[in-house]
């Protein structure tokens, strides 16, 4: 609602950039730190269904937004949508709690879980964090890489103009992706309360890799592009559900949401780098060939180390053998 006020794109940085971009953070962050909580036993599936909402949101509000714009100002339509979230959000607020004990059940048979709470401090001091950083930070960057420069790639390569099934091929990319991205995030949730944290992530990530390649060896196919591109965006969104039950599984459920906070920053960076980074890269190489080789390495890397590396660090962790385990917890 500020924004719709404002005049000055310095203005415009600070209201819809930043101060959107704090509150986007505090509700997301926030209701994942009370999902995982609340269903230990299910904590990969539930902070999915959590990133879905997120993602699926959009659609809700797409068009009725698109219909504004086009028959009023922008500055009604921030006004009026800013409102409705605002309202919204409160209310949905006043229906959130922490669980007491005993409302919660035990945790899932195959996934570790820390019996002590740790906070940021300590957290911040332990090589699994900053290795479960850099991992986020990787497949984050590669993901929006992607996401970025989407519609200018597939110009690139002459797909966008075809018409398939009736639809324009970009849009119809894009709708599609927007569903997988949004499935995947439950889905690979699902899947790592069932075979461990660090397999799923070793399968997903590996997968992405692989459906990035196949994505570009097809492009000169705009049907098989298009369908791949949707396969791609469901081996990249479930790093909101994998990252955030680990690192509550590790550290544990008191500071969960607070320690979350911390490893979301990986996204920003992403963020931050992702577009910029692989325009530039394109720029001086002439090819998008080198942004996409770039992807696949960091996607296939992460998923080896997720593999061999995050995953006996765990076990040490939960084992009591790992020198950072025998800090003592948070009170």
């Amino acid at each position: 609602m500020l924004s719709a006020q404002i005049t000055s794109l310095t203005g415009l940085y600070a209201t819809y950039g930043l101060f959107c971009g704090i509150g986007t953070g505090l509700v997301y962050v926030g209701i994942v730190g009370l999902m995982v909580r609340w269903f230990p036993d299910k904590r990969g599936f539930a902070t999915g269904m959590v990133a879905a909402g997120y993602g699926f949101g959009a659609i809700l509000t797409t068009f009725p937004i698109s219909d504004m714009l086009a028959t009023s100002s922008y500055q009604s339509t921030l006004t009026t949508f800013g409102a409705i979230l605002g309202t919204v959000g409160f209310l949905a607020a006043l229906g959130l709690r922490d669980p007491k004990p005993g409302e919660t059940s035990g945790v899932a048979a195959m996934v570790s879980t820390s019996t002590m709470n740790y906070g940021p401090k300590q957290m911040l001091k332990t090589p699994i964090f900053w290795l479960m950083f850099l991992m986020m930070t990787m497949m984050s960057t590669g993901g929006l890489m992607v996401i970025s420069q989407f519609a200018n790639f597939t110009k690139d390569f002459g797909v966008a103009s075809f018409v398939i099934w009736g639809f324009a091929a970009l849009p119809l990319a894009l709708t599609i992706d927007r569903i997988t991205n949004g499935l995947t995030r439950p889905f690979f949730g699902y899947v790592s309360d069932r075979i461990g944290r660090e397999n799923t992530m070793g399968i997903a990530f590996i997968f992405e890799g692989l459906a990035i390649a196949a994505m570009l060896a097809s492009r000169d196919n705009p049907v098989a592009f298009v369908l791949l591109s949707g396969v791609v965006f469901f081996g990249w969104g479930e790093i909101f559900s994998l990252f955030p039950s680990t690192l509550t599984d590790t550290f544990g459920t008191k500071n969960a949401t607070t320690n979350y906070g911390f490893l979301y920053m990986a996204q920003g960076i992403g963020s931050v780098l992702g577009g910029p980074v692989a325009a530039l890269i394109h720029e001086s190489s002439g090819s998008w060939l080198p942004v996409f080789s770039i992807i696949i390495a960091m996607d296939i890397l992460t998923g080896l180390l997720a593999l061999f590396v995050l995953k006996p660090l765990r076990s040490s962790w939960f084992q009591g053998t790992f020198s950072g385990a025998k800090m003592a917890p948070a009170e």
